[in-house]
């Protein structure tokens, strides 16, 4: 099993403040610890217009992040395409999977929230016509020897050669977020590796994960467990004290993403096991479930981001999992 890293800085508008935990000074020193403990991947958020301060310019603090670290894969969760230019995007991402040394992992999704689509003049009931027609421009611009041209109903291009090339051939890997069952096979048919959510339960995490391999093993795509990215949100603690203090974080934090969730939903906290809460002996256990499930590729989304957490559960928790992970690697 390997663990990586999901979220993005935050800051907080009108103050200028970068340096805190969950400022943009603050998260480049979290993702250069994650770096230096062995995470594998960080994937990181677009949102626009929420006031809360997130991540608008993924490509632009991946581009930074791949200055300063050496190992860590750097993906995005998910750059919204509905809302870009393309061509411009099909640039950008080639240009990060240069500077990076090919550890970019392009993450793509239609987007959900009205609020950003009416951001940006786009009717919401265009996404996913505008999602086709871009990752149809997107993969062409990639894989064309040469210039080539498009004309489709949004987006007209002529005799146009797009540079740099990515560094990855024929691209960076692509990752699609999805969670229902026509949108997984999806994935599967195009393509994509899976990016999961984090509210999703255990239960429907394990049906989604055995979805795509299926659907993988039906078509006659090679399958590997970490092509499936399963984020899960991060609140490891070590008191009985501790333990009220990261449930009130949960349903803070499930009340500010509560709209991301797909179907049904816990009832309450005690019976919501989507999270890593708990000791470090808790999460092991609700780790080695999922992991019996057939997941391998864990995101975790830490509400503290700081380098102590990140060493805690290195120290904790992923020594656990180095047995599993050295064999598989045989």
């Amino acid at each position: 099993m390997r663990f990586g890293l999901f979220g993005g800085a935050r800051t907080r508008r009108g103050t200028g403040d970068v340096s805190d935990s969950h400022g943009y000074g603050g998260f480049i020193d979290y993702i250069m610890e994650a770096d230096r403990l062995g995470y594998h991947s960080l994937f990181m958020v677009e949102h626009h217009f929420t006031g809360q301060g997130q991540v608008s310019a993924s490509m632009t603090l991946l581009a930074y992040l791949a200055a300063r670290t050496q190992r860590i894969r750097l993906g995005t969760a998910v750059v919204v395409l509905p809302w870009h230019n393309p061509v411009l995007v099909a640039e950008q991402a080639a240009t990060l999977d240069l500077l990076s040394g090919g550890r970019f992992d392009f993450g793509v999704g239609k987007g959900y929230r009205p609020s950003e689509f009416e951001g940006f003049c786009i009717p919401i009931e265009e996404a996913t016509e505008r999602f086709d027609e871009a990752m149809e421009i997107i993969r062409k611009a990639w894989t064309t020897v040469g210039r080539f041209s498009h004309h489709g109903r949004r987006w007209h291009y002529d005799n146009i050669l797009v540079e740099p090339e990515p560094l990855t051939r024929p691209h960076p890997p692509l990752w699609l977020a999805a969670g229902s069952p026509d949108s997984i096979r999806r994935a599967a048919r195009e393509g994509y590796n899976l990016l999961l959510d984090q509210l999703a339960s255990v239960r429907q995490v394990i049906e989604r994960v055995a979805l795509f391999r299926e659907e993988c093993r039906r078509i006659g795509r090679p399958y590997d467990p970490m092509m499936v990215g399963v984020t899960r949100a991060l609140q490891m603690f070590f008191t009985e004290e501790e333990r009220a203090a990261a449930i009130a974080t949960r349903k803070r934090v499930v009340g500010v993403i509560g709209d991301l969730a797909k179907g049904e939903r816990p009832k309450s906290i005690e019976e919501d096991d989507a999270p890593l809460l708990g000791t470090p002996a808790e999460i092991i256990a609700r780790l080695r479930t999922l992991q019996e499930g057939g997941v391998a590729n864990i995101l975790m989304a830490d509400p503290a981001a700081t380098p102590g957490s990140l060493r805690a559960f290195a120290q904790h928790v992923m020594p656990a999992f180095e047995a599993h992970r050295a064999v598989a690697a045989e």
